[in-house]
């Protein structure tokens, strides 16, 4: 499969993290937008710009602080002297891949610019709305709430973020690779495997996966679980059932199956769900965290059997 050689180039530059690479393809490829939340110097924005590279997408990056306002996102319109016209200059976000670094430390309004942009792949400035190019992905970085000038993204967006990661630290071996190889000036060695078109034509092959209706039940009865559950105060919206099929499915694509199997949701299952709930005070008393209760569920609710 041509994704592997994707994640292949990727892995030049961001070592022993195969697991994280092959999710945010599979994000990307299926459609959504990808969080990666972690302490500095882990290879977030590595990883987000050798994803670019990879898939010959148009890239541009914003390095969120305070002062960053929605026009230098968005775009704005201005009077230009010479030509007695007014001019709308686009803003960062009129590109295929959009890297938000550190998205959570800049103002609220902000963050909430992005909105209309993530859900519709449009933006409307002073009145006009205007598509964004095809395809177009959000990436955004983030520190963990709590770090020095961060503010804790509202659920409305992290609700838009089709999966959410840690990239973690790299294990021994591939910490000396990294001192050893320099990862970061190699970036310029990842080549591009696909081209923005032939991602618009894979998304369209992913659409063909076959899905036994008793998998669409299971989908909707995990998310089901998380809303009832009373250790969770927040379950899945219908919006994180939507991309939890939908990751599965790019996952199966990757693989190079036609079909959908149980375990390409349980495989995706905590990258959609983790960032999309919240525990309840009862569960933060039980001692658990997101995670434990997900894996409870994944581990209660009964799987389909199909073919």
């Amino acid at each position: 499969m041509r994704t592997d050689d994707a994640i292949n180039e990727i892995e030049k530059v961001v070592r022993g993290k195969r697991g994280v690479i092959t999710m945010a393809l599979a994000t990307l490829l299926a459609g959504g937008h990808v969080l990666l939340e972690d302490i500095p110097g882990v290879g977030k924005t590595t990883l987000a710009v050798a994803l670019s590279k990879a898939l010959g997408l148009e890239f541009a990056r914003v390095q969120f602080t305070p002062d960053v306002v929605p026009g230098d996102l968005l775009g704005f319109t201005y009077y230009d002297q010479k030509t007695g016209e007014f001019i709308f200059r686009e803003g960062s976000i009129h590109t295929n891949l959009f890297l938000a670094d550190e998205i959570n430390r800049t103002s609220p309004k902000t963050q909430s610019a992005l909105l209309e942009v993530m859900e519709e792949r449009q933006a409307t400035v002073e009145g006009q709305t205007r598509d964004l190019p095809d395809p177009f992905f959000v990436i955004a970085t983030e520190n963990p709430f709590g770090s020095s000038g961060t503010q804790k993204l509202p659920e409305s967006q992290l609700d838009r973020f089709m999966t959410c990661m840690k990239v973690g630290y790299p294990d021994h071996g591939s910490e000396v690779e990294v001192l050893m190889n320099d990862s970061h000036s190699k970036l310029d060695s990842v080549n591009p495997i696909f081209s923005a078109g032939e991602i618009v034509e894979i998304r369209k092959q992913i659409e063909n996966i076959h899905v036994d209706q008793s998998l669409y039940d299971y989908v909707v009865a995990l998310s089901e679980a998380t809303r009832t559950d009373e250790r969770l105060s927040l379950g899945l919206s219908p919006r994180g059932s939507i991309a939890l099929y939908k990751v599965a499915r790019a996952l199966a694509y990757m693989i190079g199956r036609d079909y959908l199997t149980p375990q390409d949701i349980h495989t995706a299952w905590m990258y959609v769900a983790a960032h999309r709930v919240r525990v309840s005070p009862r569960g933060r008393a039980m001692g658990l965290t997101a995670e434990d209760i997900l894996t409870e569920i994944i581990r209660s609710v009964p799987i389909p059997k199909i073919g």
